[in-house]
C-alpha cells in the first residue's frame, strides 16, 4: 500500500466498551492487534489520523494518541510524518507471525498435508501476492 492510500476503514468502526475495566486506549491497542492477527489490518496499511479516529469513535484525541504511542513503542505501527501512520510488524512482528504460522500448521496438519507441500503452498501464495 502506498503512502497516499486510504486509511484502514476497519479502525473507524472501533467503539470502546465503557463497562470494561480496561482503559479505552488499551481497548484500541487490543483492537488493532486483533485486526493484525485476523488479517483485517496488514503491514503497510495506513491508519486513520488521530483526529479522524477520535471523531469516529467518540473518544478524546489524547486517548487515540496514547494508543498510537503504545503501538509505536511496541513496533506495531510507525509514524511517517505527514504521510501518516502505518501498520508495521517491527519488534512484535515475530510474535504475530508466529501465531499465524502456528494456526496455519494446525490447519494444514488437519488436512493431512506434509511439510514439503505446506511450504510449497506458502511460496505459491507469496508469489501470487507479489505478482497480483
Amino acid at each position: 500500500m502506498t503512502d497516499d492510500a486510504q486509511p484502514a476503514a476497519d479502525l473507524l468502526s472501533f467503539r470502546a466498551d465503557a463497562r470494561s475495566a480496561e482503559p479505552p486506549f488499551q481497548q484500541l491497542r487490543a483492537f488493532v492487534l486483533a485486526g493484525i492477527r485476523s488479517g483485517a489490518l496488514v503491514p503497510g496499511e495506513r491508519l486513520p489520523t488521530v483526529r479522524a479516529l477520535a471523531t469516529a469513535s467518540g473518544l478524546a484525541a489524547n486517548t487515540i494518541a496514547s494508543a498510537y504511542r503504545a503501538l509505536d513503542a511496541d513496533g506495531i505501527i510507525e509514524g511517517r510524518g505527514r504521510a501518516g501512520t502505518f501498520i508495521t510488524l517491527g519488534a512484535q512482528g515475530d510474535e504475530v507471525a508466529r501465531a499465524a504460522a502456528q494456526e496455519y500448521v494446525a490447519r494444514i496438519a488437519g488436512l493431512g498435508l506434509d511439510v514439503t507441500r505446506a511450504e510449497e503452498l506458502v511460496r505459491e501464495a507469496f508469489r501470487a501476492r507479489h505478482e497480483g
